[in-house]
């Protein structure tokens, strides 16, 4: 298997395993949700999780937030492509406390393009070197639209931008302080903040070698050695073989 080839089967496994911790009830739920999976080239997988009416008020899309209304997906997709990303699919809708949801996923050649693309147009993305560590920065300004009418937010809605990140993490301004299972990072707010156009502040230090590289660098090298050793056993028989039959 390529690199790209295990990149890819390693965003697909946390996609799934995310599907079904939602599907059990076990993860929290939120009203908007980006989750960037990253590499330290700036090429990454966006999976945007989001109601219609959060679409429509903060990144100002014109979709219709009526709960009856139906969901035009391929308007979805149009809203969503630019030239600094491919949609790669979009969800079939699904509902929620009375609201319709839907999910975009989005790929780019370059993170720090992606502000550039109108449905994120709110953040703005940096990825560079800085001394021996790579350094990943992102804002988040304010939302481009307004609360749309009639929408039954309670105010416990929350917004994410979620990170999965390629390598060794040496710093961090995560609020949990912590990090999560599979080198991933969270940045929570609630809606009514992000709505107010409360910033948010990210900023991660990286190694500048990816985990999945470095992976597959130490078991090119077991199985490099294994074969080296293998093949002085084989001699070695052999050897010893000869100087018995002489």
């Amino acid at each position: 298997m390529t690199a790209r080839g295990a990149w890819y089967l390693v965003v697909a496994c946390a996609l799934l395993a995310s599907t079904g911790c939602s599907s059990r009830g076990l993860a929290r739920q939120y009203e908007y949700e980006e989750e960037i999976y990253l590499k330290l080239s700036g090429e990454a997988t966006i999976v945007v999780n989001a109601s219609i009416p959060a679409l429509a008020a903060l990144r100002g899309l014109p979709l219709d937030p009526s709960p009856t209304a139906r969901v035009d997906r391929a308007k979805v997709r149009e809203l969503f492509a630019s030239p600094a990303a491919r949609v790669t699919r979009v969800s079939r809708p699904w509902r929620r406390a009375g609201r319709r949801f839907v999910q975009v996923r989005l790929e780019t050649d370059d993170i720090r393009a992606l502000s550039g693309a109108p449905a994120f147009a709110w953040s703005t993305y940096r990825l560079d070197p800085s001394g021996e560590l790579v350094t990943y920065t992102q804002r988040l300004g304010a939302a481009s639209g307004e609360r749309p009418a009639g929408v039954n937010w309670d105010g416990s809605e929350i917004v994410a931008v979620r990170l999965h990140l390629p390598s060794r993490i040496e710093y961090h301004n995560a609020p949990s302080r912590s990090v999560e299972r599979g080198n991933i990072l969270s940045w929570e707010q609630p809606l009514g903040e992000r709505l107010a156009g409360k910033p948010v502040e990210i900023e991660v230090r990286m190694q500048p070698q990816s985990i999945l590289a470095l992976t597959l660098t130490v078991f090119a090298v077991a199985v490099t050695a294994a074969m080296l050793l293998l093949a002085a056993i084989v001699w070695w028989v052999k050897k010893k073989g000869s100087r018995l039959e002489g």
